[in-house]
């Protein structure tokens, strides 16, 4: 079994709605939800937006690989209504829904379709606040620290 940490955000629609949605497909296909963070209100990051993004993290128990996993995050975004991040330039757009994984254990990994863990996981507030209230002590395998020590560092 891995444990995996999951990002969620959505910034249109019902937010609130969409995100307990995504978390009850992660339960049915991904593995069991061992932890869920408390919903947060955030400005967007790296585009401009007029609409205020909900955010959380979750924790999933899984004997799913990564490849697996970001498979199966990415039908329920599609399940859940939404189908694109970005615009035809590549920038950053409003979205329904947005899961990331953000680590699987210590796993280190670099594909040309999975980057573990996150690679702007320790920049994000609106990832490390949540990931504080789970899993305060999960330490970043390349960075050597907590999760706890990130967020202070912001």
């Amino acid at each position: 079994m891995k444990l995996f940490y999951l990002g969620l955000g959505s910034n249109i629609g019902e937010k609130e709605f969409l995100i307990q949605q995504a978390v009850d497909l992660l339960a049915q296909r991904a593995g069991r939800v061992v932890a869920c963070s408390s919903m947060y209100q955030t400005v967007a990051e790296g585009f401009d937006s007029d609409n205020l993004f909900m955010n959380a993290v979750v924790a999933v128990e899984s004997d799913l690989s990564p490849q697996e996993m970001l498979d199966v995050t990415h039908q329920i975004e599609i399940d859940l209504g939404c189908y694109t991040h970005r615009n035809a330039d590549g920038s950053y757009c409003d979205r329904s829904l947005d899961i990331d994984i953000v680590a699987c254990d210590d796993v280190v990994c670099n594909t040309p379709t999975l980057i573990l863990p996150h690679p702007r996981m320790h920049t994000r507030r609106f990832v490390l606040e949540p990931m504080c209230e789970i899993a305060p002590d999960w330490v970043h395998p390349i960075l050597g620290r907590t999760a706890r020590t990130l967020c202070e560092e912001l």
